[in-house]
């Protein structure tokens, strides 16, 4: 009875246990799209430089907050040790007390707080210019080239893996020839030899890969185990040159980020030769006052309105350094722009270039490796007749191996080439995969 009811306490607990223990982590699976939406919503740095369009968000509404009139209270108590009277007169009382409420607005006549207000517009607009082409390098130089990196080290992997089942076979081959006397122990070492520099180079690619999903993981803002899918893109044919460059002086978001940079600098010099025109201010409110005892003249409560105009003719010459150093700063504007579209044009044929380069390589490098396969089998079942040398054997196995990893690293470089042309041409947030 004892033993029966210990095996059926142990099943009971088996059992609990088995229903209570946390269920295997499933690794979650990112393709490219996917890696850039978590680094759209995760990225330290791009969060931080969301935070510049916030701020230029808040200097609009300080901007328009200068539209609006000043409203002031203000109140007073005062208590005196004694009270002085001259005569029916009081020189001092016991205590007074005053309180009032000022509106006032001030507004130069130029017009120059609307002008602020429509710079600190125009701000918010270059802000999110600018936030787009740092999304746009951030995407193309820490996730997609951190994901190709990685891909390229999982082919690695699967490059060396296969290549050190290749060499156990020819190992095992060369072991049992060498028994029945048909080659020289020297073949057997030499494949031992070989065999161990395959098991160097698959730990290797091991500890590549993990290092590259690190990274990613870390470019991404990644936490949890995840695996990458890899999406094959669309094969279209390459257009021109010029589309690809009319089209990034469109829509890129740094040259349009310096056309509103061009107006704001218009618009600042607007603003400060305002300051030669004059200022008028209009002003309202009540006051009231009370005090004991009061005296016969007291004026208990007043309400006043007026108006100042206020015109500076003399400063030193300083408004007009100022208005000149606007035009000075909107000359610039005008001249970085117009470089910065000659950089886009040389930048928009440098990636079209490497496009058509990469292209070009990925296809001779598939038909060698088409060769290196076909070779391979071919020298290797030779050797299994006794028909090719053991040397034979290594040099197809090596030529196949390079052959391999130059048609994976062309086949991920072409890839980053076409993001490198969205990029160029400013249309990576649009199509990111």
């Amino acid at each position: 009875m004892n033993k029966m009811f210990l095996k059926s306490a142990a099943g009971f607990f088996a059992i609990l246990l088995s229903a209570t223990a946390p269920a295997p982590l499933i690794a979650e699976e990112y393709s490219l799209d996917d890696l850039f939406r978590a680094a759209l919503t995760r990225s330290e740095k791009l969060k931080a430089a969301e935070e510049n369009l916030t701020i230029s968000e808040i200097g609009k509404d300080k901007a328009f907050s200068y539209l609006l009139p000043r409203m002031t209270a203000s109140a007073g108590y005062t208590r005196y040790t004694d009270k002085k009277l001259a005569g029916t007169s009081v020189i001092q009382p016991d205590y007074g007390s005053s309180w009032g409420i000022r509106i006032e607005e001030t507004f130069s006549l130029s017009g120059r707080e609307l002008t602020a207000l429509e710079i600190s517009k125009q701000n918010v607009t270059k802000s999110k210019h600018d936030l787009a082409a740092i999304r746009e390098d951030y995407l193309l130089r820490y996730v997609a080239a951190a994901y190709y990196n990685a891909l390229m080290a999982r082919k690695s992997l699967d490059i060396a893996s296969a290549n050190l089942e290749r060499l156990i076979k020819y190992r095992n081959a060369a072991e049992a020839r060498l028994k029945i006397g048909e080659v020289t122990r020297t073949v057997l070492l030499r494949a031992e030899g070989e065999l161990s520099g395959a098991k160097s180079d698959d730990l290797q690619a091991r500890n590549a890969l993990e290092l590259a999903l690190a990274v990613l993981a870390s470019n991404c803002g990644i936490k949890d185990p995840f695996t990458l899918r890899e999406t094959p893109p669309d094969e279209r044919e390459i257009d021109l040159l010029t589309t690809f460059q009319e089209k990034a002086l469109a829509v890129r978001a740094d040259l349009k980020s310096l056309e509103v940079q061009k107006q704001i600098a218009a618009d600042q010099t607007k603003f400060t030769d305002g300051a030669f025109w004059p200022s008028l201010s209009l002003f309202g409110g009540y006051t009231g006052a009370d005090q004991s005892p009061p005296p016969t003249s007291m004026n208990r409560d007043s309400i006043y309105a007026g108006a100042a105009l206020n015109f500076p003719f003399f400063d030193g010459g300083l408004r007009k350094a100022e208005v000149q150093e606007a035009k000075a700063r909107e000359r610039q504007a005008s001249l970085i722009y117009e470089e910065l579209k000659k950089m886009i044009e040389i930048e928009v044929q440098n990636a079209y270039l490497d496009l058509v380069t990469q292209k070009g390589i990925l296809q001779f490098l598939n038909d060698q490796m088409v060769f290196a396969r076909d070779n391979y089998r071919a020298v290797a079942r030779q050797f299994e007749f006794g028909l090719t040398s053991s040397l034979d054997v290594l040099d197809a196995n090596t030529l196949l191996v390079s052959a391999e990893r130059k048609v994976a690293s062309a086949i991920y470089n072409y890839r980053l080439a076409l993001l490198r042309m969205k990029k160029a041409t400013g249309t990576l947030l649009d199509a990111p995969g």
